[in-house]
């Protein structure tokens, strides 16, 4: 079986490559200067062209800054593109599955949301990957659109919870947000529902996160640090300052408040997926262990 993979060099696409590849798909990821992703004709004649009977699409300019910045080129790769990937599929008959964020929801009621709920997103990169939604499910209604948040879990693309790590083994001070809430997605689920949902009759929106109760960045700093203590990477729990969302300077851009996501849809498809403290406490491990074995090297 032949899978095409978009963005196969960023946090999720590695790990999607290499789940895929161990279980035996042929892997095709495509680096940046071969496709240009503001180039819709190069997506779409590379779709049609590759004989995928999967393709995925885990690009994306995710920075809200870079967004904001560059609201065209958002809209281009976060929409336009993934549009002409769900067209070419539509044409070839490859199943697409789209990736997409917690960022399209406005987070301003707490609680966690289901997939029929109101999508009103407060910043540029939440508007344009609603807009990526939008299109890929008009261009092809049987898509996937998996919505992600908070994905950690790559230890070679470090996201929050490793570098938090990071930073408390170099004896740098800790600070980490409170007042914003979602459930953390580990990469290897991300890549083992992909997978599992690969031949399956399932379109539409779905939600895949962690289970559970919605954490802060502060959660899980705290519980990445607690991991840390527990197999005697740390000698004792360091100070983490809180801070709010209006505290960090280099936040330009709104970052929404409650965007935690109801995955009842995915457990109810026999995918079952760890609470967020699980989540966090092995994503945590997989750091610490990757860096000691590469310590030894």
């Amino acid at each position: 079986m032949k899978m095409l993979v978009f963005g196969g060099s960023g946090r999720t696409g590695q790990v999607l490559v290499r789940v895929a590849q161990q279980m035996g798909w042929q892997v095709q990821a495509p680096a940046h200067a071969e496709c240009e992703l503001a180039d819709a004709r190069a997506v779409s004649d590379l779709v049609l062209g590759s004989d995928a009977a999967l393709v995925v699409n885990a690009a994306a300019i995710s920075g809200l800054e870079a967004c904001l910045d560059d609201p065209l080129q958002a809209h281009v790769v976060n929409a336009v593109a993934p549009a002409a990937m769900a067209l070419a599929c539509r044409h070839t008959g490859a199943r697409f599955v789209h990736l997409s964020t917690d960022y399209v929801l406005d987070g301003r009621r707490a609680g966690k949301k289901s997939e029929s709920a109101k999508c009103k997103p407060v910043s540029v990169y939440g508007e344009s990957k609603r807009e990526g939604e939008l299109q890929v499910l008009e261009a092809l209604p049987g898509a996937l659109v998996a919505r992600v948040s908070w994905i950690c879990g790559n230890p070679q693309k470090p996201a929050f919870v490793e570098q938090t790590l990071a930073k408390v083994l170099a004896g740098q001070p800790l600070a980490a947000i409170a007042d914003k809430e979602s459930l953390p997605t580990d990469v290897e689920d991300i890549a083992r529902v992909v997978l599992a949902l690969a031949a399956a009759p399932v379109g539409g929106v779905l939600h895949v996160c962690a289970d559970g109760e919605p954490v802060s960045w502060y959660d899980c700093a705290l519980l990445a640090l607690e991991t840390a203590v527990q197999g005697g990477y740390l000698s004792a729990m360091p100070q983490v300052v809180t801070q709010k969302r209006a505290d960090v300077p280099f936040f330009r851009e709104e970052r929404p408040r409650y965007t935690a996501m109801d995955n009842s849809k995915l457990l109810s498809l026999g995918i079952p997926m760890p609470d967020a403290a699980e989540t966090i406490r092995r994503v945590s491990l997989r750091f610490l262990l990757a860096r000691a074995a590469s310590a030894l090297i």
